[in-house]
Order: C-alpha cells, then structure tokens, then sequence
C-alpha cells in the first residue's frame, strides 16, 4: 500500500479573531488514519480519528461529526482537553482561473500538489472552542488543499485577506527525479482582478531569506516579510506518516508589497496574516 496523505486547510477571520481548520486522510504502510487540526492566534489543537471515521463524496468531507463542504464547516470534536462546537456558512467562493500547479500537475512522482479552492467567500456563524466564542459576521475565509506523499522539506508559504485584496504565495524545494528546483506558485487578487506568478510562467525567486521573499515574473513584482517570529506546532505529513512538525502563524503581522512595471500597486503591513517559513528551521 502506497504512502498518501490528502489535506484540506479553512482559514476564517472575522475582525481580531481568525480560526483555521484543518481536515485530512493519510497513509502509511499498512496504516491508515485521518486527523483534524486547529489552529487560532494563540493556540493549535490534533486531534486523530480511526480511518472509519473518514468518508468523501465528491467535495464534501466528513470526519465523525465533522462535515466540511464548499457551503461550510460543521465542528463536533470533543477529546481530551478540547471541546469544540459549531457552524460556519461560507458565501459564493472565489475560485481562480486555472490549477494552480498549471503544467506541473501531470509531472509524475511530485511529492505534494496543491490546489486553492477559493481565495476569498464570506463566512458567517460561531465556532466555540473551550468556551470561547469564535463569531464570525461577515467574516472572510480562504480554502486550499494538499495531497501526495509529504510535504517539501524546505518551503515558505503564505497567505492573507485584506480589503480590496487577497495574497497567496508558496516557495519550495522540489525533488524531480535526481535533480531538485525551487519552484513558486502564488496568486494575488487586487481590485477584482486575478494575478499568477508561477514558476511555469516564467516567475523566479529573487530572494528568500529569514521569512522574507520576492519573486519576479516579467513586470510583475511581489515581496512578502514576516514581521514576527510566534508560530504553534502542526502536524505534516512524511511519507504519508503524520509525524512531522512544521509551524505556522495564524495571524501574525507580515508586509506585502505588489508591484506592475515598477508601480506600486499596493504596500501595506497586515496583522493578521497567515506564514509558515520551514527554510532555516531546525
């Protein structure tokens, strides 16, 4: 039995609070499980679910008594130390134009694909988590997803909803074949209109250092930086294994910066961004 994992990841925010959500199947060898993470701004949460818990029909996902769909999450998880209860209600999504890997997804033997499934919808409703209200009114998510063997060793991803706009960009290390590349993938929403850098589109990574990155492709610019360094633990994926700890910030304070044939089209510092930075990490 091959080693697989597949993993879908609701990012809700809602004024200071922000609430992620983070659904997956995974195998490994002859074992077989599925989880669902938490993670908000001052606390992650695992909790794992025998594999007969797991069931998928088309883009509806439900783990126990939770239910995760393009219309909304339904939260039922009570372990130990962890009570959470609730529902979110997400607006029409806001899709982009293609597969974000592009030509890349029919590459054979590539450890992770990714997919974004809406870069912006609504969400309203209320998630409680140890009895703490998580309200949602016209609050704003995000939702994308991974699958494949595990995740790159090295990598940065980032991503973050601002009025008038939405940003997300991933660096990573890719194996192919003997070789490996550092290849990008990223997406900017600005006024209505979608922008994609992508290594297959001729985007190149100009710097990534220290949890600061610019990439480049032809007039297009964007450099992101993460401001501060607090992140909680997660679990990832190795070979299907959920055994591998990465950090992510659910909202931390981070720069971006858009830019068009030298025109700035934005420049803002967010405090409520999304970062992980797995470069330098030990």
């Amino acid at each position: 039995m091959r080693e697989y994992f597949s993993g879908w990841f609701f990012r809700c925010q809602f004024d200071t609070q922000t609430l992620a959500v983070i659904p997956a199947v995974h195998r490994s060898g002859t074992e077989q499980s599925c989880s669902i993470q938490l993670i908000t701004d001052d606390a992650s949460w695992n909790v794992g679910y025998a594999i007969t818990d797991f069931h998928k029909r088309g883009p509806v996902v439900q783990i126990g008594e939770n239910r995760f769909c393009p219309q909304g999450i339904r939260l039922e998880l009570h372990a130990a130390g962890l009570d959470v209860s609730g529902s979110l209600r997400f607006g029409p999504l806001t899709p982009i134009g293609y597969d974000i890997m592009g030509p890349f997804r029919w590459v054979p033997g590539m450890e992770c694909r990714h997919s974004v499934f809406s870069m912006k919808h609504s969400v309203n409703g209320e998630i409680r988590i140890n009895g703490k209200s998580y309200l949602f009114h016209h609050g704003t998510g995000y939702w994308e997803g991974d699958r494949g063997r595990s995740f790159p060793e090295k990598y940065a991803w980032t991503q973050c909803s601002f009025r008038d706009g939405v940003v997300m960009l991933s660096v990573a290390e890719n194996p192919l074949g003997d070789l490996r590349f550092t290849g990008t993938i990223g997406v900017v929403l600005w006024n209505g209109k979608q922008y994609r850098l992508a290594t297959y589109l001729g985007a190149t990574v100009i710097r990534n250092w220290h949890g600061e990155i610019t990439v480049r492709q032809g007039s297009l610019q964007l450099t992101v930086r993460q401001l501060e360094d607090a992140p909680h633990p997660l679990a990832a994926p190795n070979f299907g294994a959920m055994v591998r700890t990465i950090h992510e910030h659910a909202a931390c304070r981070a720069f971006y910066c858009f830019q068009r044939d030298g025109s700035i089209l934005f420049a803002l510092e967010a405090p409520n961004a999304a970062f992980e930075y797995e470069f330098l990490r030990e």
